[in-house]
């Protein structure tokens, strides 16, 4: 467990090539402003207060591809309660903070995946942003 990565996973790589080859800019790994420290996303706009979360199909028990272990299937099942619940508490905290919180699992495909960010992203930005961006691609 220690060897598995937090960040920079092949997923959560190919969908920020994605979304930065569509113009969207984000921090990576990052805790959401206003939100608890301990809890970071994989991709954070805060123009817009998307908090975007790559998760493991095995990690946080995705439902189509859910597997659970057969050696010591009760310790697995604990855990693996525990990151589910965890996700679940920090969808509600950032959702309480007034963030917009998108789950990608690790196999949907990074251009289906983006699409639903990007829409998200471009619903939630603020009225400025998207007038500012339009002035400079009308001049």
């Amino acid at each position: 467990m220690r060897r598995t990565g937090r960040r920079d996973t092949a997923p959560e790589l190919a969908l920020r090539r994605e979304l930065h080859r569509r113009g969207l800019r984000y921090l990576v790994d990052a805790t959401p402003p206003g939100t608890n420290r301990r809890r970071r996303a994989d991709l954070v706009f805060r123009g817009s207060r998307v908090a975007v979360f790559v998760d493991g199909c095995f990690w946080h028990s995705c439902p189509v591809h859910v597997h659970r272990p057969r050696a010591n299937a009760a310790w697995w099942r604990v855990k693996l309660g525990s990151i589910t619940a965890r996700d679940r508490d920090t969808d509600a905290r950032l959702t309480e903070a007034g963030w917009h919180v998108v789950r990608v699992w690790e196999h949907e495909g990074p251009v289906a995946a983006a699409d639903r960010v990007h829409g998200v992203v471009h619903a939630r930005r603020p009225a400025a942003g998207r007038n500012a961006v339009r002035s400079r691609a009308a001049g």
